[in-house]
């Protein structure tokens, strides 16, 4: 079979590939070696897809319905691999293998399967939010002993860099990347003790399953306090919000009822949720995708 990366992924890959990176070139013969080595059955490769990996739909040697995840390094494939494992099916997806050397050489995950076309997006939209903070409260647990995941002072600390950066290149979003660093100064004490985090939760990222009827996939793990895990869905269906009149209205109730039904401190969760959406505008500024950039920028402004 053709393992062709579906046009998605492509892009997004393109979007943040370094200088010289082959790992979409590779990837054909990265997939087969995975497929052989498990004695896979291949029935398709998962389209649209994500943004980070090839996912391809495949059945194991007794039948049992299965994932193939295929992951470049840059996306840390060993650090999903790890909180997978810790969480071992509590709240997320499950992994099948723990892993050769040449599954982590590879970036090759192999995970149970579920319903990757139904996720809690396909809900209405307060029972959606229901659900995913049900989700992300079971992944909320203590990181393992001598755990190697990054910290959430570490990549905002990366991050506000480019943060930095971007405003020297597009000076009207400048007011805002200033308000958002000043937010997270304020925010780098960790209230109690540190969890770990799925680190890039949204509706999107909970699909239906049959052991739970919802799990998380595709986290990037950071270890750190719960509301920068929640600040992410605070602005789920964003363009949906901003062609809302009463959108502004809206996100602050959204910030309320995440952080009373979560037990965290509501500032705190402003003050993350500002962060991560300033950011994220400045990279989508960075990386040349400006109507995403204008939406999450004025998705800001509320805060």
């Amino acid at each position: 079979m053709a393992f062709e990366p579906p046009p998605r992924l492509v892009r997004a890959l393109g979007e943040t590939a370094p200088a010289g990176d082959d790992w979409l070139a590779r990837l054909p013969g990265t997939a087969e070696r995975a497929v052989a080595r498990y004695g896979l059955t291949v029935e398709r490769v998962q389209v649209p897809g994500g943004r980070s990996g090839l996912v391809v739909l495949v059945a194991r040697a007794d039948g049992t319905p299965a994932v193939l995840k295929l992951v470049p390094e840059r996306s840390r494939p060993g650090s999903e691999r790890a909180a997978l494992a810790h969480w071992a099916g509590l709240g997320a997806v499950r992994l099948l293998e723990p892993g050769s050397a040449e599954d982590v050489a590879d970036g090759v995950l192999l995970l149970e399967r579920l319903h990757p076309d139904v996720s809690v997006r396909s809900l209405p939209e307060a029972k959606a939010l229901l659900e995913a903070a049900g989700t992300l409260r079971r992944l909320w647990v203590a990181p393992p002993a001598g755990h190697a995941f990054e910290t959430v002072a570490e990549r905002t600390g990366r991050q506000a860099e480019a943060m930095r950066a971007g405003a020297a290149a597009e000076p009207e979003a400048a007011p805002l990347v200033a308000a958002a660093l000043a937010a997270r100064d304020g925010l780098l004490g960790v209230p109690g003790e540190p969890r770990l985090l799925h680190g890039t939760f949204r509706q999107s990222k909970v699909l239906s399953g049959e052991r739970l009827p919802w799990l998380a996939v595709g986290p990037d793990p950071v270890v750190g306090e719960c509301a920068f895990d929640l600040a992410r869905l605070v602005r789920d269906r964003v363009e949906d919000l901003i062609a809302t009149p009463s959108g502004a209205a809206v996100t602050r109730r959204r910030i309320k009822r995440l952080a009373d039904s979560l037990e965290v401190d509501m500032d705190r969760l402003r003050g993350w949720t500002l962060f991560r959406a300033v950011e994220s505008g400045v990279r989508a500024l960075r990386v040349g995708r400006p109507k995403d950039a204008e939406l999450l920028l004025e998705f800001a402004g509320w805060l």
